[in-house]
C-alpha cells in the first residue's frame, strides 16, 4: 500500500494500515533540518508525507491601485500585497506566518465592489493542475487542493472583521454581497481542483477562538454555512469522491453537526489546548474524520521526546484500526520546537507500522 493509499483509507475510517507523518516547517526551522542533512533532500520525501498540498493561480482581476483602496495610509518596508489586494506588514522573525494586515475595502461602500479588482478564476487552470496531480500520483502521493480562507476569512481580510460583523447586523446588503463574490470564485476554484484529479480538498475559515466560537452558531449558520455548503457541492459535482478537510484553529465543537451537514468530512485540526480529541472520536468518529492532537503551543516545543512519541500512540490508539484520526502537529511548526521532538513524532509513526504491518 503507497502512501496515497493509507491516507486516504485512513481519512475514510477503512482502515489504519500504514500512518505517513504530516506536518509542515517555517523557515528557521527548515534550516535547522537543511544544517541536520545538508544532502538537498526535501523533509517531505525524506520522512514519507503522504499528502502534498497544491496552490492555484487566478488571473489578475485589473489594475491594482493602491492609492484608490487605501488612501494616503504609509507602510512599513517590506509590506507586500497579495492576489486580493490585502496588505501584508512583515512581523517579527519569532512569528514567521505572522503578519500585520491592511484591509482594502474597509472603507468601501456597496457600489465599490463592481469596481474591486478581486482576482479572476473564470478560466478553467485544470488542465495545468492535472499535471501537477499526475506527478504526485505516479510517485505514490495524494494530491491536496489548498483553499484555506475560504469564504470568511476571506472576506474579513479584505473588509476588517470588527467591521465585516457590523454589516451583518447594519450592513446586511454589503455583508451578502462581499461573501457572494467570494463564494462564486471559491465555487469555481473547488470545481476545478475536483476536476484535476485531487485527492482532498482544504477548506478552510477560522471560526474558533482558544475557548470559544468567534461568533454564534446562528450566525454561523446565517451566513456562513450555506456558503460553505455551496463550495463543497461545487467539488462533488465534479469529482463526487473527492474528500472534503476544513480547517479551523481553536474551539468549534458547537460547530461541528453543521460541518457535517456541509459536506465536511474530516476536521482539521483537533487542537487539544482547545478541544477533547478523544471526546470528539467518541462523539463523532463515526462521521468524521480528524487531523491534529499533537499542540503546536504545548506538547511539540515544551514537550520531550518521549513524551510526544508516547503522545502519537495515545492518540492512534483512540481510533483503532478503522482509522480516522491522523496524528499530526496542529499548526506550522513555529522556531521554538525542538528537532528532537520533530523526528520523536516520525519514529512513533513508524513504530505504529511496524507493529500493525508486522
Amino acid at each position: 500500500m503507497n502512501p496515497r493509499d493509507a491516507i486516504i483509507q485512513l481519512y475514510r475510517r477503512q482502515g489504519a494500515a500504514a500512518i505517513a507523518p504530516q506536518f509542515d516547517l517555517c523557515p528557521s526551522l527548515h534550516d535547522a533540518y537543511r544544517a541536520r542533512y545538508g544532502d538537498g533532500k526535501a523533509y517531505a520525501d525524506r520522512f514519507g508525507c503522504a499528502l502534498r498540498r497544491m496552490w492555484d493561480t487566478p488571473h489578475c482581476g485589473g489594475p491594482w491601485d493602491t492609492e484608490r483602496w487605501y488612501g494616503d495610509q504609509q507602510f512599513k518596508p517590506g509590506t507586500s500585497f497579495d492576489d486580493w489586494g490585502i496588505g501584508h506588514e512583515p512581523g517579527s522573525d519569532a512569528a514567521h506566518h505572522m503578519t500585520r494586515m491592511w484591509h482594502p475595502l474597509a472603507q468601501a461602500e456597496l457600489a465599490d465592489l463592481e469596481l474591486y479588482p478581486f482576482p479572476d478564476w473564470s478560466a478553467d487552470p485544470s488542465a495545468a493542475m492535472r499535471d501537477q496531480v499526475t506527478d504526485l500520483h505516479s510517485r505514490g502521493l495524494a494530491a491536496c487542493g489548498d483553499m484555506a480562507c475560504t469564504v470568511w476569512e476571506r472576506a474579513w481580510y479584505l473588509r476588517g472583521m470588527e467591521r465585516l460583523v457590523y454589516d451583518f447586523v447594519e450592513n446586511p446588503e454589503f455583508a451578502n454581497a462581499l461573501l457572494d463574490l467570494i463564494t462564486a470564485r471559491s465555487c469555481r476554484r473547488a470545481a476545478a481542483f475536483a476536476a484535476a484529479g485531487v485527492d482532498v480538498l482544504h477548506l478552510g475559515d477560522d471560526v474558533g477562538t482558544q475557548s470559544r466560537l468567534m461568533m454564534s452558531p446562528v450566525t454561523y449558520r446565517t451566513w456562513l454555512k450555506p456558503r460553505l455548503a455551496a463550495v463543497i457541492a461545487a467539488a462533488k459535482a465534479a469529482k463526487p469522491d473527492i474528500i472534503v478537510r476544513y480547517h479551523s484553529c481553536g474551539y468549534v465543537v458547537e460547530l461541528i453537526p453543521d460541518l457535517i451537514e456541509a459536506g465536511v468530512e474530516v476536521l482539521d485540526p483537533i487542537q487539544p489546548e482547545s478541544m477533547d480529541v478523544a471526546g470528539l472520536v467518541r462523539e463523532f468518529g463515526s462521521e468524521l474524520s480528524f487531523n491534529g492532537g499533537l499542540g503546536t503551543q504545548t506538547l511539540m516545543p515544551h514537550g520531550t521526546p518521549q513524551e510526544v512519541r508516547l503522545e502519537t500512540h495515545r492518540l492512534l490508539e483512540l481510533a483503532g484500526e478503522r482509522g480516522g484520526l491522523l496524528p499530526c502537529p496542529t499548526h506550522l511548526l513555529e522556531p521554538e520546537v525542538p528537532w528532537d521532538n520533530i523526528e520523536a513524532y516520525v519514529q512513533a509513526c513508524r513504530e505504529w507500522n511496524a507493529l500493525v504491518l508486522g
